[in-house]
């Protein structure tokens, strides 16, 4: 019957789940259960040490880059849990919020033995939930009996995979006529992607010809930079000036997605600005926390504009990723237009690291 979940809605599920802090069970072979350490409890923890077996913290490389652990498995470590493991010292190997107050965390041993594959399928549902990338994952024999008897949400590991990385389908749900500052003649278009995920948003300014290439932009919300009028970054300026200069021309789209902090959401961005006030920069603090330097997905941008029957555009855009990401998804463009704006003394050091570390042509 189709009222069965399929892995996509078992995935937003799990998503939610494990935001609130209730376990998910992962089936198939290397079977586990799965709490993410930022919503731990102590409760859920000592049921989890009375349950023996063999517990580790699962945490990125970057993360244990910084720890000094060994990350055996490449791109992610798995520590042993002490027998005697309390919440705090879960919490202070997952969040680095008091690593230099306190930098000893050892000694931390790191499994080597056995697969990743359920740690990796924690580690990516943290993100996608995004939470801090850090999971004690609990080895299980019996994983469908077990699931069943706790009312616990499973994925069936072989199918993971295939489906935690991939993009969405975007589906459109309305679009409305919107006057704005920038321009009277604006319409607001809502995609809603299949996975329960944040919907995302197109302004489309004017009649662009689909014949012709259109100027657009790729805007990661940024509620600091966008509501909150931030110093931090350029992205108010950044969207502000974007939607001015499409008023001017009298057509364009700006794609703004729901992409919060470079696609960590802005809790764990917080974080980042946290660790940057102890003097860290926008990629270091993004390391310490266990993320790359960007998560963000840009294939969303090119469904949208090809839903929208866009196939070239004129990218307004510092970042020549975007322009490759762009055209590796099929849409073609034949100019970057760049967008300075929003300098001050507060960002400074801020764009002179996106452009040093991560590429930008500022």
């Amino acid at each position: 019957m189709a009222l069965t979940p399929d892995i996509i809605e078992q995935l937003a599920r799990a998503r939610a789940d494990l935001r609130m802090g209730v376990p998910v069970v992962v089936t198939g072979d290397g079977a586990a259960l799965i709490l993410a350490a930022e919503t731990l409890t102590p409760q859920r923890l000592a049921d989890v040490l009375a349950l023996g077996g063999a517990p580790v913290l699962a945490i990125t490389a970057r993360r244990a880059e910084t720890l000094k652990a060994r990350p055996y498995d490449g791109d992610l470590a798995r520590l042993t849990l002490p027998v005697d493991a309390s919440l705090s010292w879960v919490q202070a190997i997952a969040d680095p919020a008091d690593d230099l107050r306190s930098p000893m965390k050892g000694p931390l041993i790191s499994a080597r033995d056995g697969d990743a594959l359920a740690h990796r399928a924690a580690l990516a549902l943290c993100k996608s939930a995004r939470l801090l990338p850090a999971a004690v994952v609990l080895p299980l024999e019996d994983a469908g009996t077990f699931a069943a008897q706790h009312a616990l949400t499973t994925l069936p590991l072989s199918r993971l995979a295939d489906h935690i990385g991939s993009a969405s389908p975007l589906h459109p749900i309305v679009a409305a006529r919107l006057p704005m500052e920038a321009t009277e003649a604006g319409r607001l278009h809502i995609f809603r992607p299949e996975d329960g995920a944040e919907e995302h948003y197109a302004i489309e300014i004017g009649r662009p010809d689909r014949s012709k290439p259109v100027l657009a932009r790729l805007h990661s919300a940024c509620f600091t930079g966008d509501v909150l009028g931030s110093l931090k970054c350029d992205c108010g300026p950044q969207l502000r000036g974007a939607l001015a200069q499409m008023g001017a021309q009298g057509a364009g789209v700006l794609l703004y997605l729901n992409q919060e902090g470079r696609g960590i959401g802005l809790a764990n961005k917080m974080r980042a600005y946290s660790l940057q006030d102890q003097g860290f920069d926008t990629v270091e603090a993004n390391h310490r926390l266990g993320f790359e330097d960007d998560e963000r997905d840009f294939r969303l941008g090119a469904d949208i504009l090809k839903s929208m029957g866009f196939s070239a555009v004129r990218l307004l855009t510092n970042n020549p990723k975007k322009v490759d990401m762009m055209t590796t998804c099929g849409i073609t463009v034949t100019e970057r237009v760049p967008l300075k704006v929003g300098e001050n003394r507060h960002n400074t050091a801020y764009l002179a690291t996106k452009a040093r570390k991560s590429g930008h042509l500022l």
